[in-house]
Order: structure tokens, then sequence, then C-alpha cells
């Protein structure tokens, strides 16, 4: 099969297409026939190991002291059920799913074998491929994270980086929960935010997001472009801090959890079970959560999908398509 292989970090160029081993299922997996996959920040980060100075021995362990441990990328994947392991109960082949594959990596390839009770789902019957790879990691992440923060309705949320993958469904699933949003983006991207539910909208290149008396319950960062002082300033006591790309807390954080109510939620990877996936599903089939494609690249293309991800303004997801064939 072919497969997108890197065997060192670095810049895009070092994504290869090759051909590669085709992968077998155990008796609890099944065989995906990859129909498409995205590009993450995520991605981003383990291809050309730029990862926060706290976070480089773990990340290390983790990704490979020299070269990648992992040499196939590639975190979230729609597709076709092609062959079973023999003691798998909860798909058989032909069933089309989307799933995440963050532990495995392994998304930039033809085919891609998944645990039966991993995070992987029948995928939503009203979305293309394309669509439904773009939710297990971005739309989870913000599912999980707003749980934790224990969202009610009537709460204000703001949203940092709300034209983002994360920010995005943050936006649509603060909303869902009954919450008040503003979003924060650039010019560009304020009616589309708009657009995904958000009550209001700030544009962080024309207006100071913190010289307001406006205070919120949960503040989620999910591009990591503020300071934590300017944010807690908005936070309302007992409100609630989420920097979904911030792995370790500063001093000025442990000082915030040890003298007020304020809570602080870091990053972290969201249970890898199908739980959330089959919610996710439930609100795009209802209409409730819309899954925003900003490019599309061919499978080939995929250092050129590196390139533009990496410039940091993509609007919504970015995503490869790895079977031509693909048709819904």
């Amino acid at each position: 099969m072919k497969a997108i292989v890197y065997t060192k970090y670095g810049p895009p160029d070092v994504l290869q297409l090759k051909e590669v081993e085709k992968p077998f299922p155990k008796e609890h997996e099944i065989l995906v026939k990859v129909k498409a996959a995205t590009v993450t920040a995520a991605d981003i980060r383990s291809r050309s190991f730029t990862v926060p100075k706290a976070f480089w021995l773990p990340a290390r362990l983790t990704l490979g002291f020299r070269h990648p441990k992992k040499e196939i990328l590639g975190m979230e994947l729609a597709g076709v059920v092609e062959r079973v392991g023999k003691n798998v109960k909860r798909f058989k082949a032909g069933d089309q799913v989307f799933a995440a594959s963050l532990q495995g990596f392994g998304a930039y390839a033809e085919y891609k074998c998944l645990p039966e009770y991993g995070p992987v789902c029948i995928k939503p019957s009203n979305i293309t491929y394309a669509e439904a790879a773009a939710i297990p990691i971005g739309a989870r992440t913000a599912l999980y994270f707003l749980r934790k923060a224990d969202i009610q309705k009537g709460q204000k949320v703001l949203v940092y980086g709300a034209s983002g993958s994360v920010g995005s469904y943050a936006v649509q699933i603060a909303r869902y929960f009954g919450a008040e949003v503003t979003g924060v983006c650039s010019t560009n991207n304020l009616e589309w935010v708009k657009s995904l539910g958000a009550d209001k909208v700030i544009d962080y290149t024309a207006e100071d997001v913190y010289s307001t008396d406006e205070t919120y319950d949960v503040l989620f960062e999910a591009v990591n472009k503020s300071t934590f002082s300017d944010c807690i300033k908005l936070l309302k006591k007992g409100g609630t801090y989420i920097n979904i790309t911030e792995p370790l807390p500063s001093l000025r954080m442990l000082k915030t959890k040890l003298t007020s109510t304020k809570k602080i939620m870091l990053s972290r990877n969201s249970p890898e079970t199908s739980e959330a996936l089959n919610f996710l599903k439930e609100l795009v089939e209802a209409g409730n959560l819309k899954v925003v494609i900003d490019r599309s690249y061919k499978f080939e293309e995929i250092a050129e999908a590196h390139r533009y991800v990496e410039k940091g303004h993509k609007k919504g997801n970015v995503v490869i398509t790895v079977d031509p064939n693909n048709k819904s």
C-alpha cells in the first residue's frame, strides 16, 4: 500500500510517498481503507519536533530521540471497513467509519488497523468522508474540555482562536450547551465565526481583547496567542481557564490555583474511547455541528498541506484525500 513516511524530523519535505506493507487486523481490530485524513497542529509539531521546552523530554520519549519511532503520521481519518478481526463484534466489512489515531498515528496511509473499542465510530450519514475525518480530534478536544468545565446554560464563554479547528468546534458546542459565546479571531473571519453561532466577535487585530469590563465563566484558549496574566483578569470568580496547547502550569497559574477559586485546565489528550465520537455524530446528524473545510489536498500534496497549516492561518480544517475515488 502507499503511505506518507518520514524518517527524520524536519520541514514538510521530509514527508515522502512510499510503498509499505499493508497491515492485517488482529483479533480485536478492524482494517480501514482510508478515504480521507487531516493535517493538524499536532501533526506539524510531531513532524518538525517543535514542542514546548518543558515538554521536550516526554516528547522525545514518545516520538523518538534521534528519529521518529512511528514513521507514518496522521491522527484523524475516515474510511470504509475492509476486514475485521475474528473476534470483532461492533463492526463489519463495508461499514463507513471515522476515527482518531492519536496514540498510534498512521492515518497518512491507504489502510489503517484500529482497535475495535478505541475512538472509532460509524460515520455521520449526512456528511462526506472528508468532513468526517476532521471531527475526531478537534471536535472531541473541544467537547472534552467544555464538559470538564461543567459548562451550563446561560454562562458566558470566550473562545480565543475561534476560527481554528478546535476553536470553531468550541464555539458551536458551547452554543449547543446554551452558553453565550464570544469568539476572538481576525478581521477576515468575523462573519464566519458569527455564522457558527457566536453571539459576539472580537477582532484581535483591531481591538484590545482585554480592555473590557466583561467577564466570563469559561475562557477557552485554543491557539495560545494570549497571555495567562491578561486572560485571568477576564475570568469570573469560580470560572475556568482552558488552554489546550500548554502542557505545564506556569508559576502564575500555580499561584492562581492556590489563592483563588478560579480553575485551570491545560493540554491533555481526551480519553481514547468512542463515546465522544458517538455524541458528536448525533450533533452532526441533528444539524447542531458543522464541519468547516478550509482546504483539501491530494495525498501526494501532503508537504504542501503541511506548509499551509504551518503558517497558522487556516480556517477550520485542512483535509487530505487519500482515496481519489472518494465519492461521499
